[in-house]
Formats: structure tokens, sequence, C-alpha cells
């Protein structure tokens, strides 16, 4: 079976709600409000179907329209995004104990929020000495192994656009801050399935991620971090198969 852009479609699939998917994910692939025309466009739909599921999103919450008569997504969206989120963080949890069980070191799970990484689970390191990001916390994702596996997934367009918002400021001597380079960064990420942070984030502090997702979907990141003078390269080297494994259980 074809879909609306020429390609195959499994069967069994509902042609109008995958379109009204696909309206969602372009609004929130923009990172802006979007004109009828627009998300036609990104969607290759025409454009009075889009208009007419655009309509049914407003009504139902999903989207909203602003006085320029663009669309962007609503807080019905924002309410699934809220419990999806919290549907992976219980899921991770396990994973994240049995990382730390491993370790002997914080495990963190993180997601991409606009232009920051944000962590939303976490189990501490037993440790007295540990590091601690605080659930919730906002960090920039150039200097930090789960914004690295994060970033790695996206576009190019995208990540260099994300870059020239926020620029690439050091955290630490170690911070990548040429967009060249960590570009580079990302192509190895990509290759490797993994990300360090090598005190770029926080001096003396080192973590290693993997994405969480299968098939190149990556939906967060998992990573386990700790004292750079304990959590060794050797160290972390050892541990980097279980957390990738962790993430695609987790995905």
């Amino acid at each position: 079976m074809l879909d609306s852009t020429g390609g195959s479609r499994p069967a069994g699939t509902v042609q109008s709600l995958e379109r009204a998917i696909d309206v969602l994910e372009a609004l929130a692939r923009a990172e802006r409000a979007l004109g009828v025309g627009e998300v036609a466009e990104a969607t290759r739909l025409p454009q009075g179907t889009v208009h007419r599921l655009l309509q049914t999103l407003q009504a139902r919450g999903y989207v909203r329209r602003a006085e320029s008569r663009k669309y962007s997504l609503g807080t019905g969206a924002v309410r699934l995004g809220t419990a999806a989120q919290g549907a992976l963080a219980r899921s991770a949890r396990p994973h994240l104990a049995e990382l730390v069980r491993l370790s002997g070191e914080t495990a963190n799970l993180a997601v991409l929020e606009g232009d920051d990484v944000v962590y939303v689970e976490q189990v501490s390191s037993p440790h007295t000495l540990r590091m601690f990001a605080e659930v919730g916390r906002h960090v920039p994702p150039h200097s930090t192994a789960v914004g690295k596996v994060l970033l790695a997934a996206l576009p190019r367009d995208r990540v260099v656009a994300l870059l020239q918002r926020t620029g690439l400021p050091a955290r630490t001597p170690a911070t990548i801050t040429r967009v060249e380079d960590f570009l580079a960064e990302l192509d190895r990420t990509l290759e490797r399935g993994w990300a360090a942070d090598e005190e770029e984030q926080e001096t003396g502090v080192r973590c290693v991620a993997a994405p969480v997702g299968r098939d190149g979907h990556v939906v967060a990141a998992l990573s386990v971090s700790g004292p750079a003078d304990r959590f060794t390269t050797a160290v972390s080297d050892k541990l980097i198969p279980a957390i990738q494994e962790a993430g695609r259980q987790v995905g």
C-alpha cells in the first residue's frame, strides 16, 4: 500500500491518523509556528487536507493558531509529551539501577527539549563522592555526552541551526568550541554508537552515554558519570556495551 508521499504503508494502518501524526511531527520539527502552506510542503500533503487536519487538531487542543494564522503545538501535545516522558523514566529506572550496580557510578536518563538537554531520571552512586545532576536540570548539549548522542541523531542542518542559536561556550578548557570540530565529534558518535564527555561540562568529571531507541530513532540518552580519577577511560570502556544494551532495552 502506498502512502501520501509515494512510499509503502503497512497494511492495516489508518491513513488519516498517519497524516495527523505527520502534521504534528512537522510542527515539532519546525521549532516555530508554520502556515498551512508550510505544513503542506513539509508533509507533502494537499493544502486542503492539511487545513482540515489542523482544524481538527486545534479543536482538540493539540495545536494552536496564532493571530498570524500560523500553527504550533498546543497544550494537548504538551500533556502527551509529559506523560510519555514519565513512562520513559519509569521504564529506564531498573536499567539505570543495573548500570549503577555494574559501575558504582551515577546513571542518568536525558532528553532534548528545545535547545537544551534535560535530565529526567537518575539513580545515584553509592559512593560518598559522586556526581549529581538534579532531575529537571537543563544543560547545554555540546558539552555533555548525552547531548552529543541526542544531536548525533539529528539532521546536520538542524544541529547547525541549534548551534547558531546557542553558540558553543567553553564550560571548561576541554569543551569543544568550534562548529566543525563538534560536527566531526557527532560523526564519530554516530559511527561508534556512544559518546564521551571528557571533563567538557565540569572539570574532574567524566561521562559516557549511549542512545535510547532502535533503528536510528533516538528518543533519549542514557549515561554513566563519575569522578575522572575513578571513572577512567579503562573503566568506562568496559561499561559501554552495557550502556548500549540498556539503551536498546529501554528504547
